[in-house]
C-alpha cells in the first residue's frame, strides 16, 4: 500500500524520519541499557577483536580448521565496519577524543584493505551530500554506476583496482570530489584522499599479492615442466604468510566483496536528485543474497535505513528495521529491484 499521493517528497522522507526515530526512541525506553552508547560501541568492537583473535589462536592451535576460521574472522570483522561507520558519523565517544581515535584505529587494524577510517570520513560525509552523482566518489569507486563485466568484478574484489584498472576515469572522479570540498579544505581532501591506503593497507595488498603469487606460479609452474627458485628469505617468510592469509588477509577479501557487491547495487546512480533520499537506495535482501549478507552485517537490509535516520547505530536500525521497512514500502523506496543490475544502477 502506497502513502497517498497528494504527499511531497519531502513529507514522504520526513514521515520516515520521525517513524523510524520513534522506534528507536521507544526501543531505548523499553531498554535503558541501550541509552549507553559509547558502552555498547566499545563492547562490541571487543567482542569483534577478541573473536578474530580467539579464532586465529584456535587455527594455529589446530582447534578451528582453515575454513571455520576464514568465516568466523570475516563475520567478526563485518562487525567492526559497522562499528567504523558509525564511528564517521561521531556516533561513539565524540566528547572523549583518545578513546573515539583509538576505536578508528582498531576497526582499520581489523579490516586493512580499506582507506583509513579518516580519509573514509570526508567520503562518506560527501556520499550523504551527494549520493547518486558524479561527485559521490565512494560509491563510484566501489563500482557502482559501472557497466558488468570482469573489471566491475576486479573493483569490488580490490580496492586497488579501482585505480589500476581506470586510472584516468579516478583521478577525475577525485578532482570533481576535491571541487565539491570547501576552498579552506580542498589540499586537505586532495592529500588524504592520496594518502589513504597508507600504512596499512599496503601492508595488506603485498602479503595478499606475494601470497596469491607465490601459490599460483606453484601450481602453474609443474603443468609447464618448469620449476621455480624462489629466494630462501621468502620461502622461510611463506608459512607465516599463510597464517596471516588464513586469519586476516582473506577473511577480508571475502568481507569487503560481499560488502561493495551489495552496496553498490542498492544504490541508485546517474538519474536521481541526490536529495531525494527515497531513490538514493533501495532494500535489497532476498533469501539468495543470504550468504552475502552474513558477511557483511545484513547491509543490504538495513542500510537504506540510515539513509533517512543518519545518527542511529547500527544496532538499532537491525531492532527497528521491521518497524522501517514497513513505512519505507509505503512511500515508494523501492525493495529487491533486480532491474538495478541490467541498468547499470540507473533508478529508470
Amino acid at each position: 500500500m502506497s502513502m497517498s499521493s497528494d504527499m511531497t517528497d519531502q513529507q514522504r522522507i520526513n514521515k520516515v524520519r520521525t517513524v523510524v526515530t520513534k522506534a528507536g526512541e521507544d526501543l531505548r525506553q523499553q531498554y535503558p541499557i541501550l541509552k549507553h552508547q559509547n558502552f555498547i560501541g566499545a563492547a562490541i568492537l571487543i567482542f569483534a577483536l577478541l573473536g578474530m583473535l580467539g579464532s586465529a589462536w584456535a587455527f594455529a592451535a589446530g582447534i578451528l580448521p582453515t575454513w571455520a576460521c576464514v568465516i568466523l574472522v570475516a563475520m567478526f570483522a563485518s562487525l567492526t565496519h559497522e562499528l567504523e561507520h558509525d564511528l564517521i558519523h561521531y556516533m561513539y565517544f565524540k566528547k572523549t577524543p583518545w578513546a573515539h581515535h583509538l576505536m578508528l584505529a582498531l576497526v582499520w587494524l581489523a579490516r586493512p584493505n580499506t582507506i583509513s577510517p579518516w580519509a573514509r570520513r570526508r567520503l562518506h560525509l560527501n556520499h550523504h551530500k551527494y549520493s547518486g552523482s558524479e561527485y559521490d566518489l565512494e560509491e563510484r569507486g566501489i563500482s557502482n554506476g559501472m557497466p558488468w563485466g570482469l573489471r566491475r568484478i576486479l573493483v569490488m574484489s580490490d580496492q586497488l583496482m579501482t585505480v589500476y584498472l581506470r586510472p584516468f576515469q579516478m583521478f577525475k572522479m577525485i578532482g570533481k570530489f576535491i571541487e565539491k570540498q570547501p576552498e579552506k579544505e580542498r589540499k586537505t581532501a586532495l592529500f588524504s584522499q592520496l594518502t589513504g591506503f597508507f600504512p596499512l593497507s599496503f601492508v595488506y595488498y603485498g602479503i595478499w599479492y606475494v601470497f596469491v603469487i607465490y601459490h599460483v606460479v606453484n601450481g602453474i609452474a609443474p603443468m609447464l615442466g618448469q620449476s621455480i627458485s624462489w629466494s630462501v628469505n621468502l620461502v622461510k617468510l611463506i608459512p607465516t604468510i599463510n597464517f596471516l592469509a588464513v586469519v586476516w588477509i582473506i577473511p577480508n577479501f571475502i568481507r569487503s566483496f560481499c560488502l561493495q557487491f551489495i552496496s553498490s547495487n542498492m544504490h541508485y546512480y546517474g538519474d536521481i536528485d541526490p536529495r531525494d533520499v527515497i531513490k538514493q537506495t533501495q532494500v535489497l535482501n532476498p533469501w539468495w543474497l543470504f550468504p552475502m549478507q552474513v558477511f557483511c552485517f545484513n547491509f543490504g537490509s538495513t542500510h537504506a535505513i540510515h539513509h533517512f535516520v543518519v545518527k542511529e547505530p547500527f544496532y538499532i536500525r537491525h531492532l527497528t528495521a521491521k518497524t522501517a521497512h514497513q513505512v519505507m514500502r509505503e512511500v515508494g523506496v523501492r525493495f529487491n529491484d533486480f532491474g538495478t543490475f541490467k541498468r547499470i544502477n540507473r533508478w529508470n
